[in-house]
């Protein structure tokens, strides 16, 4: 009994440190402009984790992250990411997107190969060095996940960049969330195809299957019930996906995120999908952040790390607003309107942590690229509102022009 009294506590002290942390460091440092709090969760993921905390005091480290304690902060943190990936999927508009879909189309492409091809170029430099693919990745699987990490445009962050910019209703940012929606659509759509298993093929295909035909059934059900009782339905619809996508070796987050992409965002109120998703950031996702911190690694070096998530932000930033210029030539963007978007869809965000997890529970990137690939999504999300804000004051007429 004290031993399960011990844990207890120590389970409500991690906890403690998870929520306390990151609010105090962002309400008094006032970091709001260059880091939302969701960025400085992620940092403070990092900090707490075994290659910064673990290194400077292990013993409190190894006392506080026992393993008994690390046990149920993994399960709060899968039941955060398929929330988070599951109101992901729900909230991708692709009506929207395949009304304008030449314009919607060109850009969505260019803004997600370009970065693909220059991360993916980075990828096959890491493979020359020990250390950097995943136990069980094949290197095609290891060069089109990390390129695949530097295309990923974070939907949800990008959602509250917007709002925090002023101009998520405007036509400007209603195009970059089609933009980000076909991207989304794309991004998962790979990391199915990388989740591949031959050995798992024909479970793999019965799951596709099934799926589409219970999406069917599932949706006829949901017209049917009552805005109540829906959201009750699309809870166990969305653990049963996942549990489904598990089994059949794709990754229980790629089924959380399919159930959420054949529902409609209509059959739920916005107010009440709004207060979902913030209670999701604000109660659950702490801890997924945390629990990401306790995976980075360190191992080859602090510098090697450092340097290698600086090759793949180049890569990144480079290959978005890369992507962006050519298809603004294409479509007749102005200038400064190609290097907001870029910009814009350059940030990494929640999508891309989601992203790489189930890249290293996979086996396919080992912990030091994931450490990399996680300093490169928070340095670029941070880089977003600085790079933009000055740029949106100059050319105040774009926000307003339609595509």
């Amino acid at each position: 009994m004290t031993a399960a009294i011990k844990t207890t506590e120590i389970f409500l002290i991690a906890m403690a440190v998870i929520f306390t942390v990151p609010y105090l460091i962002w309400r008094v440092l006032r970091t709001d402009y260059f880091a939302p709090l969701v960025v400085v969760q992620i940092l403070t993921g990092v900090l707490l984790g075994p290659g910064i905390l673990g290194k400077l005091f292990p013993a409190y480290y190894a006392y506080l992250f026992r393993p008994e304690v690390i046990a149920p902060l993994n399960g709060i943190a899968w039941w955060a990411g398929m929330l988070f990936v599951w109101v992901t999927g729900i909230e991708l508009d692709l009506k929207k997107a395949w009304s304008h879909r030449s314009e919607s189309g060109t850009a969505a492409a260019l803004a997600l190969g370009v970065p693909l091809l220059l991360g993916s170029a980075a990828a096959l430099g890491l493979l020359q060095f020990p250390g950097w693919l995943g136990a069980r990745a094949s290197p095609w699987q290891f060069v089109l996940g990390v390129g695949m990490g530097c295309a990923v445009t974070a939907l949800p962050v990008l959602v509250l960049l917007l709002d925090k910019l002023e101009i998520l209703r405007t036509p400007m940012g209603q195009r970059l969330l089609r933009y980000a929606s076909l991207d989304d659509v794309a991004i998962w759509c790979v990391l199915a195809v990388i989740l591949m298993d031959w050995s798992r093929v024909g479970r793999q295909v019965s799951f596709l299957l099934l799926f589409a035909v219970a999406s069917w059934g599932f949706r006829r059900v949901m017209q049917a019930l009552g805005a109540r009782d829906r959201w009750y339905a699309a809870l166990i619809w969305v653990l049963a996906c996942s549990w489904a996508a598990e089994w059949a070796g794709l990754h229980f987050m790629v089924g959380a995120f399919l159930s959420g992409a054949v529902l409609d965002a209509e059959w739920f109120e916005p107010a009440e999908m709004d207060r979902f998703r913030r209670y999701v950031l604000l109660g659950f996702m702490p801890v997924f952040f945390l629990s990401t911190g306790l995976r980075t690694n360190w191992d080859l070096g602090g510098s090697a790390v450092l340097l290698a998530a600086l090759v793949l932000l180049a890569a990144a930033i480079g290959g978005k607003l890369l992507g962006t210029a050519i298809a603004g030539r294409i479509l007749g963007w102005a200038a400064d309107e190609a290097a907001i978007i870029g910009w814009l869809l350059q940030t990494k965000g929640l999508v891309m942590i989601v992203f790489i997890n189930v890249l290293l529970d996979t086996g396919l990137i080992s912990s030091e690229t994931f450490t990399a690939l996680l300093l490169m999504a928070v340095a670029s999300t941070m880089l977003t509102v600085p790079m933009v804000a000055g740029r949106l004051r100059r050319a105040r007429d774009l926000i307003f022009k339609a595509a």
